[in-house]
């Protein structure tokens, strides 16, 4: 009889452990590796579509609003959100500059988050362009960089690295370049997702919004 009972025991400790461990994974949150194979193939530039996980942000240097150089290494370690737009934009980007402020107020405490503006148009998005257009948005310049620089450096790495911009012809590479994408990058320079930059909460099936934005940042922020 006592045999039987320690193997009772044994036996309904087992299946706790099942248990535990079963709803462990099923309630477990995962943030993927966004690689270009898992992008839609109209978004990446063939040059990079047989890149796996080895995906990373490329090397950059920019301008931002102060006249400052900002190149990757600012943003080393750091979990960072980018997008692309410009100033003089009357469609999308007032809208998105609007939400960048909403989200620069949920991570401003955060000192392992940081965000990125790249403008698409940069010949006419100038240092005092962007610091006139920063004041009036109530930019955090320790917080949220607004860059400038070269028009190819920036397109190239809107396609090639951020993957947010449909291929064209080869004549069409270098036009205008501009998406609705807010991009989660992690502190190893992986994308981790996209998120349209329009929506703070509404639901919109296969789409994020920026509410899961910032739950996402606060998760890769745990895990660092």
């Amino acid at each position: 009889m006592l045999k039987y009972k320690k193997l009772s025991v044994l036996f309904l400790g087992l299946l706790i452990v099942i248990f535990v461990s079963i709803y462990t994974l099923l309630n477990r949150r995962t943030l993927p590796v966004i690689t270009p194979r898992d992008v839609n193939p109209e978004l990446v530039d063939s040059l990079v579509q047989h890149i796996g996980y080895k995906h990373k942000i490329a090397p950059f240097a920019f301008t931002n609003q102060n006249g400052k150089k900002i190149t990757n290494k600012a943003y080393e370690g750091k979990i960072y959100v980018a997008d692309f737009f410009f100033t003089t934009c009357q469609t999308i980007c007032p809208k998105m500059t609007d939400n960048m402020v909403w989200l620069q107020d949920k991570i401003k405490d955060n000192p392992k988050v940081k965000l990125l503006s790249h403008s698409v148009f940069p010949n006419e998005d100038t240092v005092e362009v962007l610091k006139k257009y920063a004041i009036e948005k109530g930019v955090l310049d320790e917080k949220w960089n607004l860059v400038t620089g070269d028009q190819k450096e920036i397109y190239k790495i809107a396609r090639q690295s951020y993957l947010v911009v449909k291929t064209g012809k080869p004549e069409e590479l270098y036009d205008m370049v501009h998406t609705e994408n807010f991009v989660l990058v992690d502190q190893k320079g992986r994308i981790r997702g996209f998120y349209n930059g329009l929506n703070i909460d509404k639901t919109v099936k296969g789409e994020k919004n920026l509410t899961q934005l910032v739950a996402d940042i606060e998760w890769l922020s745990e895990k660092d």
